[in-house]
C-alpha cells in the first residue's frame, strides 16, 4: 500500500548538497516540503528548482524546510545547481539529495518497490518520481502531490497549500474550495453552533452544515 495521508513520512539518511542529511532530524520542529524530480538537467525540473529558489522568503515564512530529491549525484547536482541559479537569477540554497540508489523514491512510493532501473537510465525510466509532499512537525504526511512530466508545477498552489494545512493543522478547521490567506474558513461539523461561535465568533451559515467564520489568522 502506498504512502497515505498522515502517514509517518519515512526517515532515512542520504547524501545531499548539503552533506549527509538524516531527514527526520534535518525537519526539527517545523513543517517540510520534500519535491522530487527525475533527473537532473532536464528541462521542466529546472524551471520548478528556480521557481523554488526564488520563492526561498516566502518558505522562511512560514518556517518551512525545502528539500529537493533527484535521481542522480551529489556531484551532478552542484553542477545542476549552477544552472537553476542562472535560470531563476538567484542562488538556490535548498539541499538536493543524492537518490541514485532509489532509496528515497522507493520508501516514498514514487516507483514500484520492485524497480530495477538500467544504468543511463532516461528521465523516461524514472518519470513517477515527480512528487511534492509537505510534512508537519510530528513527522506526518498532511499532502501529497503527484504531476506527469509534461506539467510543470504551480508553486503559488504548493504555497497556498501550506498555508491552508497550517491553519487546519489540529483544529476543527477546513479551507472551502479556492481559498486564499485571508479569506473565510469553514468549520467543521464537530463543533455545535454555539461551540463554533464561542470558539470563532460570529458564524456566517450557508446550509446547517455549512458554516463559515473569519480566519484565525
Amino acid at each position: 500500500m502506498g504512502l497515505r495521508i498522515n502517514d509517518i513520512a519515512p526517515d532515512f539518511t542520504a547524501e545531499s548538497t548539503e552533506g549527509t542529511i538524516r531527514f527526520h532530524d534535518w525537519i526539527g520542529d517545523g513543517y517540510a516540503i520534500l519535491f522530487s524530480h527525475p533527473k537532473d538537467f532536464t528541462p521542466i525540473c529546472t524551471t520548478e528548482f528556480g521557481a523554488v529558489a526564488q520563492l526561498a522568503g516566502e518558505f522562511a515564512k512560514r518556517k518551512t524546510k525545502v528539500i529537493g530529491v533527484s535521481v542522480d549525484s551529489v556531484d551532478d547536482h552542484k553542477k545542476w545547481k549552477r544552472d537553476i541559479e542562472a535560470f531563476a537569477g538567484t542562488s538556490a540554497d535548498f539541499p538536493i539529495i543524492d537518490d541514485s540508489s532509489l532509496t528515497v523514491a522507493k520508501a516514498y512510493d514514487m516507483l514500484p518497490a520492485e524497480a530495477v532501473l538500467p544504468d543511463g537510465r532516461t528521465p523516461a525510466h524514472t518519470a513517477t518520481v515527480r512528487t511534492v509532499y509537505i510534512i508537519g512537525p510530528d513527522k506526518k504526511v498532511r499532502l501529497t502531490m503527484t504531476y506527469p512530466m509534461s506539467v510543470g508545477r504551480n508553486f503559488a498552489e504548493i504555497l497556498r497549500a501550506l498555508d491552508a494545512v497550517r491553519i487546519t493543522d489540529g483544529v476543527p478547521l477546513a479551507t472551502p474550495a479556492n481559498w486564499v490567506p485571508g479569506q473565510d474558513v469553514v468549520v467543521a461539523t464537530s463543533l455545535n453552533n454555539d461551540q463554533a461561535q464561542e470558539k470563532y465568533g460570529n458564524l456566517d451559515i450557508k446550509l446547517p452544515y455549512l458554516r463559515f467564520a473569519k480566519s484565525p489568522v
